[in-house]
C-alpha cells in the first residue's frame, strides 16, 4: 500500500512519556532511581556563577594601578559585603584618609595591576531543576540530571505560550465549538488547568492571569490578540520563556478553529486529573510543542520502554491540514497516489486525497500536511 511519512502531532489515551531533567551546569542530583515523584519536585540542584560586576579601584582612590597592592585590604577569593571597605588609601592627615567599598555582596574575582580594576563576583545563583511530570525516575544522569517516565496520557498542540506548570482538568465549555469567552471565567477556576472549545478571546486570557488560573487549552487564538496580550509580536524564536503564569496551548490554530472531537473528548474523559501543561514551541529545527501530559495510575511502574516504530501516511490515516485553504481542518486520508500532480500554482507535487465530515473531499499537497498520531 501507498504510505508517505509526515510530522504527527500525538493525541493519545496511554503511552510512556519520558522527561530528560537536565541542569544547566554540573551540580547534584538529589533523587535515585525508582523514586515516585510529583510535578514539584526538586530532582537535582546546582549554582550558577554570580554576575561580574567591575570597579575602578585605582581611579577612585587617585592611585596608579601598580602600587594597587598597596592599598588593598582584600585579595583574590575573599569574600565581601556590599559597603565594605576593600581597599584605603591612607594619609598622615586622618581626615584625608580615603576608602572604597565593594559595591555587590560575593567575592573578589581579580585585581588587575594593569588597568587598577577589581571584578566582583556576586553570589552563586541556585538553580533548581524540578520533575515537570508526576512519575518514576528511570535514569541518573551523574551530576547533571534524571530521566522522569510515566505512563499518561499526551496530547500535543500546535502552537503555545508560557512554561512548566500543573493543575486539575476544569471544562470551561460545553463542547469544542464554544468560544471561550470571559463571562465564562469563574473564581472556582483558580489553580486549574481549564479546557475551552474553539477560541479564547484576549479578555478571558487576562481574566485567567488575574484568577489565578494555571493553564488553557484552546483550539483556537486570534494572532492579533497574541500581540495584544504579550504587547509584542512573536518570531521564530522559541517560546515558552514569557512573563506570564497563565500557560497557553493550542491545539489547532490562529483563528477561531474548533478543537479536535478527539482532543476535547480525551480532555474531558480525564476531568479532575492533574494535567502537566508546557506552552514551549519551536517551529524551526528542532521541532518542539507545547504538550498536556495527564498522568495515569503509576502503581505498576513503568516498566521498559521500547522504540516506537515511527507510522507513515496511509489509508484511513487521520490528518490535519495546516495550510489553506483547507487550514486547520481534520479529515482523513483516502487515496495516495503516486504520480506528481499539477497544483493551481503550475508546480508539482506528490498529493494525497482527504475526506472531511465523511462526505466532502479535496486534494492537498502532502507536505501540507501532518498527522494525529494515535
Amino acid at each position: 500500500m501507498a504510505h508517505a511519512y509526515t510530522p504527527g502531532l500525538k493525541v493519545t489515551e496511554r503511552q510512556v512519556i519520558q522527561k530528560r531533567r537536565i541542569l544547566p551546569l554540573k551540580g547534584e542530583v538529589i533523587v535515585k532511581v525508582g523514586d515516585q515523584v510529583n510535578p514539584s519536585d526538586v530532582v537535582a540542584r546546582t549554582h550558577l556563577p554570580g554576575n561580574v560586576v567591575p570597579l575602578n579601584v585605582a581611579n577612585k582612590l587617585g592611585v596608579p594601578p601598580e602600587d594597587l597592592e598597596m592599598v588593598m585590604l582584600k585579595k583574590d577569593g575573599d569574600t565581601i559585603k556590599e559597603g565594605e571597605p576593600i581597599a584605603v588609601k591612607k594619609s598622615f592627615i586622618k581626615w584625608f584618609t580615603s576608602s572604597c567599598e565593594a559595591t555587590i555582596d560575593g567575592t573578589i574575582e581579580s585585581v588587575s595591576h594593569i588597568t587598577g580594576q577589581v571584578l566582583q563576583r556576586g553570589e552563586p545563583i541556585p538553580v533548581e531543576v524540578k520533575a515537570y511530570i508526576r512519575g518514576e525516575v528511570t535514569e541518573i544522569i551523574p551530576q547533571e540530571g534524571v530521566v522522569v517516565s510515566s505512563i499518561a496520557a499526551f496530547t500535543q498542540g500546535i502552537f503555545g505560550i508560557g512554561g512548566e506548570t500543573f493543575g486539575n482538568i476544569l471544562m470551561a465549555t460545553p463542547d469544542n465549538s464554544t468560544v471561550l469567552s470571559e463571562d465564562l471565567i469563574t473564581p472556582e477556576m483558580k489553580d486549574k488547568v481549564i479546557v475551552g472549545g474553539s477560541l479564547v478571546t484576549a479578555g478571558a486570557l487576562r481574566k485567567a492571569l488575574d484568577t489565578g488560573v494555571k493553564g488553557i487549552v484552546v483550539g483556537g487564538f486570534s494572532d492579533k490578540d497574541l500581540r495584544d496580550f504579550l504587547g509584542y509580536d512573536i518570531g521564530v524564536a522559541i517560546t515558552g520563556s514569557e512573563d506570564t503564569t497563565t500557560t497557553l496551548v493550542v491545539t489547532e490554530g490562529f483563528g477561531q478553529i474548533s478543537m479536535a472531537q478527539k482532543t476535547f473528548d480525551l480532555l474531558k474523559k480525564h476531568e479532575g486529573a492533574m494535567a502537566c501543561i508546557n506552552g514551549a514551541t519551536q517551529i524551526r529545527a528542532g521541532v518542539i510543542r507545547p504538550e498536556v501530559v495527564i498522568p495515569l495510575d503509576q502503581s505498576g511502574g513503568v516498566g521498559e520502554v521500547g522504540e516506537t516504530e515511527i507510522q507513515g501516511l496511509k489509508i484511513g490515516t487521520p490528518v490535519r491540514v495546516i495550510r489553506h485553504p483547507h487550514f486547520g481542518r481534520i479529515g482523513t486520508v483516502t487515496d495516495l497516489p503516486s504520480p506528481l500532480t499539477a497544483l493551481e500554482s503550475e508546480s508539482k507535487a506528490r498529493v494525497l486525497e482527504v475526506e472531511f465530515d465523511g462526505s466532502e473531499r479535496a486534494i492537498v499537497p502532502r507536505a501540507n500536511v501532518e498527522m494525529i498520531e494515535d
